[in-house]
């Protein structure tokens, strides 16, 4: 039997149909005889203990330009859905926690993926934190003094917003570059947030590797190679995907990391490797199966929704 899901998600309107990983789920959720509901975290509701959500019921199909259709507008009860997936794009703000405290509420009778408690509690540049061992160097700080000195131990280095996504206010800075000052200045003066400082690996040049984990175990690999003059290498911001094989370190992260994230269903988590570095483990929104389908014809979003359906059908 057909379950009944529901789509949290930026508006599927402008999303890409061959390069987003939200439309790929909604497409083999259809194909698997699922009927879809979308509807954007701004129409997600609380109202006299129910958790409502206004939206559309959904059909998608892989066609340039006409890829979605909604049908008409209602409100529904989300603890009547077999499955909500929690898949809109971050920044990790107070809104998207908000969603996860309402999604809780449901949870797991209807079975929201990712676990929301586990999303809230894991942003993707913290879960990273729970193995040092993994990581390259890293320090999570607001004070300008703990940044120089981490600096000063390590040389060349990366700068970033602790919530941040997309490649969006990451700067590498040299041991001698004048600007670590001025980019805290800016930082702290629009945020109260910390920032988080990594050692700059200069494997990066040669990609930033995607792991897809599907329910801990590690079904297949892209590499997202920077742009020329980059050092990021997102492909939000011009990084070009290329195949890559899954390595005996990738595996040997994902064995370390695997059962952590099973316990915590977290069922579609992408992680970062760069050279034998864990960087980040992405769970919010992560992207990268239509680009690992093309490149090894390994369909992730089956594999998916046979973990879903495991858990929701038994």
């Amino acid at each position: 039997m057909g379950l009944r899901v529901a789509f949290q998600m930026d508006p599927i309107g402008g999303v890409s149909i061959d390069a987003d990983s939200t439309f790929r789920l909604a497409l083999e959720a259809q194909e698997r005889g699922h009927r879809l509901f979308h509807y954007t975290p701004d129409r997600l509701l609380y109202r006299e203990g129910r958790v409502l959500a206004r939206g559309w019921p959904l059909e998608v199909r892989r066609v340039r330009g006409d890829h979605a259709t909604l049908g008409p507008e209602a409100e529904v009860d989300l603890s009547e859905f077999d499955v909500v997936w929690l898949r809109q794009d971050p920044p990790f703000d107070m809104g998207y926690i908000t969603t996860t405290h309402l999604l809780e509420m449901i949870h797991p009778r209807t079975l929201v993926v990712n676990d929301p408690v586990s999303v809230r509690n894991a942003p993707e540049k913290l879960l990273v934190l729970r193995f040092p061992h993994l990581t390259p160097p890293t320090a999570i700080a607001r004070d300008l003094g703990t940044l120089r000195d981490f600096r000063a131990r390590h040389g060349d280095i990366i700068l970033k917003p602790l919530y941040g996504n997309g490649g969006a206010g990451v700067f590498k800075l040299s041991g001698e570059d004048g600007n670590l000052a001025a980019l805290h200045e800016l930082f702290t003066g629009f945020s109260r947030e910390p920032l988080i400082v990594q050692k700059f690996l200069p494997a990066v040049r040669r990609g930033d590797k995607r792991v897809i984990l599907v329910d801990g175990e590690p079904v297949g690999a892209i590499n997202r190679v920077p742009a020329e003059g980059e050092t990021r290498s997102n492909m939000h911001v011009g990084g070009r995907p290329e195949p890559a094989p899954l390595t005996a370190r990738d595996r040997e992260i994902c064995a370390e990391i695997g059962p952590l994230l099973r316990e915590r269903g977290l069922v579609f988590v992408g992680i970062d490797v760069i050279g034998d570095w864990l960087t980040e483990i992405n769970v919010t929104s992560p992207t990268g199966i239509q680009e690992l389908e093309r490149f090894d014809g390994i369909n992730a979003a089956r594999l998916i929704w046979e973990a879903v359906e495991r858990r929701r059908l038994g």
